[in-house]
């Protein structure tokens, strides 16, 4: 199998995966892209282009679905996509993040997985619940940085946050982090393309397969896995995402 092709197929795994939790795959396609040796200039830009298509299909399906509550996406939102923008036009020296970032999501996995057998009473507490404006901004501001200079959509930082704090059942996080997803990458993508980062020739077919996984991976999210499978299926996106900053 040709590297394109092969890239292709770990692409529409992880889109698969990834979307049935509410993120995009940012972590994963970077991961795969680094795993074959894909060229440093493209890795970003390829990340958060295929983030755009794979958030725009999953805030569709969540929204419709009903766990999208704007009043909750807005704090986080109004503040990320500025600082998206201009985080994503720093390039810093992935050794200057990576482990920290790395040790946070690793213990973020690990809390993910430890609190997934109380996933259905932890929901019904959380059901219903408004996330504080100060708070909401402030977290959007940072998980927003991170994104830019990472080439992620933040969901991976955003989503555990939300289940530790209580503020959304599990489903409802999904949603909210997808939205998040969305606009992050977005403005993300447009800070890189600003500062003059160009896209890979074979992008289009790599639109096309994480499309295709992008829709069955939101079906098992909204439809056929339960709270605590699609918690544990958080867990193995995070432990992914935790390996690529630590051992890439």
């Amino acid at each position: 199998m040709s590297p394109d092709l092969l890239l292709a197929a770990l692409f529409f795994a992880v889109a698969v995966l990834y979307s049935s939790v509410g993120h995009a795959g940012a972590s994963g396609y970077i991961a795969a892209m680094a795993l074959l040796g894909f060229a440093p200039e493209h890795v970003r830009p390829t990340a958060l282009a295929l983030n755009l298509l794979v958030g725009g299909i999953g805030l569709l399906r969540w929204w419709r679905g009903g766990h999208v509550r704007w009043r909750n996406v807005l704090p986080f939102v109004l503040a990320s996509a500025p600082a998206a923008f201009l985080s994503a036009q720093v390039k810093l020296p992935k050794e200057s993040y990576s482990l920290l970032l790395g040790l946070v999501l690793l213990a973020a996995a690990i809390g993910v997985f430890r609190h997934a057998g109380r996933a259905d009473a932890e929901d019904a507490q959380a059901r219903g619940r408004d996330v504080p404006w100060l708070a909401g901004l402030l977290i959007g501001a940072a998980i927003g940085t991170l994104s830019g200079l990472t080439g992620t959509g933040g969901a991976i930082f955003l989503t555990p946050l939300l289940l530790f704090a209580g503020w959304m059942p599990t489903r409802e996080a999904s949603g909210t982090s997808v939205a998040f997803v969305w606009i992050n990458s977005l403005t993300g993508l447009g800070g890189l393309l600003h500062a003059g980062q160009a896209l890979p020739p074979m992008l289009p077919l790599w639109l096309a397969v994480v499309a295709v996984g992008a829709l069955i991976g939101t079906q098992l999210g909204l439809k056929w896995l339960p709270v605590r499978g699609l918690r544990h299926a958080l867990g193995v996106v995070l432990l992914i995402a935790a390996g690529k900053l630590l051992f890439a």
